[in-house]
């Protein structure tokens, strides 16, 4: 059975290559945290984020050093042979860099806008209409990004006074979302005033709780037509960032909410900007919105396994798969939709390996020594003894050659 989600109706936004609103895939995308300033180190993690799968790569640009280095970013990138968008994050001074810089919006695919801090009082509107002017000269898009940390103060302080004259005052919490809401929406009104459109402008209302994510996404989702940026402002690190984005943007995918992602984990120091990458991809592959490698179900174990030599082939066979990969993409259409699984008892494992493209039934307690293969539904094989595991990645090479091979 093939699940399909009835995604929101949106403009669609072209970000360089990449394709972003109801008609194309949910896009992964992921921001460096190197200084920007550093060409070397910012174009080596673009790339390493881009192999991870980030489809768009978002740089702080917060100095005139910073914005005269993106050219040179862009254009070591498409030596190498990285077409991947790269996205620049303004704040403050924006507007003052793009003009000072126009190189650096020419070779920028969009341009990230926060309404909270382009400027206060009257020279917020003029911050404002200079980024958005430098962005329409260069034909880029804008993503306008409301966040509840930094949020215009002057809005906020408008609908505090309008709630104090409220018979049933808004709470703290949804005043706060209500205000981001206004934020946006006539953040929107006034960048088409001053000539952008549907088609060049990307959303986002960030929060950096899941139930407030999913109560502001989903009041905004029904107010505008343009492509929505999901993610919390900062998830945390590890396990509890990785939970909490899951928790909040599940809710929202399910309910066609979405058109882009990003996971702000905080990484481990000194461990890969990558995870964030990883965990995006694992979201919409879990909800079966896009594939992106093939997926080992695999037996959590209980009393009934004698050994754990199914928890070791799960994460060899995981392990074959994942260092594969890059080179199986290329030679193979649609290996990434495989389903392999690798099971450790009698109760379950024949029925998830016959549901699995390939599955492999190990003996539990006081079962027969032997591993029946099953291949589309069907038991093929019978292995044992000590080279199971090579014998199985066998089967999956040849499966894998014999259904997935593109035609010449």
């Amino acid at each position: 059975m093939v699940f399909t989600i009835k995604r929101r109706p949106t403009s669609q936004v072209m970000v360089g290559n990449i394709g972003i609103g109801s008609e194309y895939p949910i896009r992964v995308q992921s921001m460096t945290n190197t200084n920007t300033e550093d060409v070397d180190a910012t174009v080596s993690q673009i790339i390493e984020l881009a192999d991870a799968g980030s489809e768009l790569v978002r740089v702080t640009v917060n100095t005139e050093a910073a914005a005269k280095a993106v050219p040179f970013i862009v254009e070591k990138l498409d030596t190498l042979g990285y077409t991947t968008p790269v996205v620049g994050d303004f704040h403050f001074n924006g507007h003052r860099l793009l003009q000072a810089e126009p190189a650096c919006a020419k070779a920028l695919a969009k341009l990230r806008i926060n309404p909270g801090n382009v400027g206060r009082g009257a020279r917020k509107d003029e911050q404002f209409t200079l980024i958005v002017e430098e962005a329409l000269k260069h034909q880029k898009p804008v993503r306008i990004g409301v966040n509840w940390g930094s949020l215009d103060p002057e809005v906020l302080k408008r609908l505090l006074d309008e709630n104090l004259k409220k018979a049933m005052p808004l709470s703290n919490d949804e005043l706060m979302c209500e205000a981001m809401i206004v934020s946006a929406l006539e953040s929107i009104a006034f960048a088409k005033d001053i000539g952008m459109t549907d088609e060049s402008i990307i959303l986002s209302v960030k929060v950096s709780q899941s139930q407030q994510l999913i109560k502001v996404y989903q009041d905004i989702a029904g107010k505008t037509n343009v492509p929505l940026h999901l993610g919390l402002t900062e998830a945390g690190m590890g396990m509890k960032g990785t939970v909490a984005s899951a928790s909040a943007l599940a809710v929202l995918l399910q309910q066609g909410i979405g058109d882009t992602i990003r996971i702000s984990l905080t990484p481990e120091p000194n461990a890969p900007r990558t995870e964030e990458v990883l965990v995006g991809k694992e979201i919409l592959q879990s909800l079966q919105i896009r594939a992106f490698t093939p997926k080992v179900v695999a037996c959590p174990g209980c009393g009934r396994t004698s050994s754990d030599d199914f928890q070791y082939l799960a994460q060899e066979i995981q392990s074959y798969i994942d260092n594969n990969m890059p080179t199986w993409k290329t030679e193979y259409d649609g290996v990434e939709k495989m389903v392999v699984a690798v099971m450790g008892c009698i109760v379950n494992g024949p029925g998830e390996s016959k549901m699995a493209n390939i599955g492999i039934s190990l003996p539990g307690n006081g079962e027969k020594p032997v591993a029946p293969v099953y291949v589309d539904g069907e038991r093929s094989v019978t292995l044992k003894g000590e080279n199971i595991a090579n014998e199985f990645k066998q089967i999956i090479n040849e499966y894998i050659d014999g259904k997935y091979r593109k035609q010449q």
